[in-house]
């Protein structure tokens, strides 16, 4: 009877764990499936502007001039999403530029410096952070932020300015680079610490020569994930950039960029047109950065892998 009993239940124990095995594994390759499948809808539509209105590569990268027909199947406009692509990459080089020092400075307080009031007061205030809408974030640039500039700097534009905008994505992706910052440091052997203290070497040397190197792809990673939230934001953004159609001459000067343009047109294009198809093409320029952020990603944290760093 116990032989039946114990057969039964290790019958009972394979099917559970073959059944949650399987399940698990379905659902990889659903997101998988998925993942791929939105991107070849990205590159169906996106490649739309160069195979049906014959538009070429250079122009849409490099050319100013956006004046897109809106009517389906009626080309001829012009499709140069130069200042919307500079745009993005000067309002999210701007925002890591400003955020990624305070991060790492808040990563090693909370830490090495000071572990038990990060644990207790800076970790959850990080992920609470993390946790606000963008709307929050806009609205805040909006109704404080951009009078403070207009006010302080005397911007033209009422403060509506690529400095707004990136100050608001630098606030944004500050709980991203911190928490993962954070983590990469708490990941790094006891060993090199203890080595290092052996050599006598004071707190801040094992810090800056021992600590951050070891725990670089793990920052690295979450510098890279927070640029690539900065490409992705759209509504704080639109809110405070001003939305103009033109290179910015200063860093108090008002511009576009590619998720601003997307939101605010692609609700008022028509379906298949020259217009709709070319903020098709933004979307799969940002889906393309998207992509080469995370590729980077895996091939450093190959590296640091591959080395023993990590």
């Amino acid at each position: 009877m116990k032989d039946g009993a114990s057969q039964k239940n290790t019958l009972h124990k394979f099917r559970n764990e073959y059944f949650w095995r399987g399940l698990v594994t379905v659902c990889g390759i659903l997101i998988i499936l998925l993942t791929l499948s939105i991107g070849l809808f990205l590159i169906a539509k996106g490649t739309g502007t160069f195979t049906k209105y014959h538009h070429t590569l250079s122009e849409f990268l490099f050319s100013s001039e956006w004046s897109p027909m809106d009517s389906a199947n009626e080309g001829g406009g012009k499709v140069g999403s130069a200042i919307y692509i500079f745009g993005s990459l000067l309002t999210c080089g701007l925002s890591l530029l400003i955020a990624t020092p305070f991060s790492l400075a808040a990563a090693i307080f909370m830490v090495e410096i000071s572990p038990d009031a990060g644990e207790k007061l800076f970790q959850p205030a990080v992920e609470i952070f993390m946790g606000i809408p963008s709307v929050v974030y806009g609205w805040i640039g909006l109704t404080v932020l951009v009078p403070f500039i207009k006010n302080t700097f005397g911007a033209k534009m009422g403060g509506f300015s690529v400095l707004a905008a990136s100050i608001v994505l630098a606030v944004m992706i500050f709980p991203t680079i911190t928490a993962l910052s954070a983590d990469a440091l708490r990941n790094v052997p006891k060993e090199y610490y203890q080595a290092a203290y052996g050599m006598g070497s004071t707190r801040w040397q094992v810090i800056y020569r021992v600590v951050l190197p070891v725990a670089f792809p793990g920052i690295f990673t979450g510098i890279i994930l927070g640029l690539s939230r900065a490409f992705g934001e759209a509504l704080a953004v639109a809110m405070v950039i001003g939305k103009t159609r033109a290179f910015p001459s200063s860093l108090l000067s008002p511009t576009n960029n590619l998720t601003a343009a997307i939101a605010a047109d692609m609700g008022n294009s028509a379906d298949g047109g020259e217009h709709n198809l070319a903020l098709w093409t933004m979307a799969l320029l940002l889906f393309l950065i998207s992509m080469f952020f995370i590729f980077l990603i895996h091939v450093l944290l190959r590296k640091g892998s591959g080395s023993g760093e990590v």
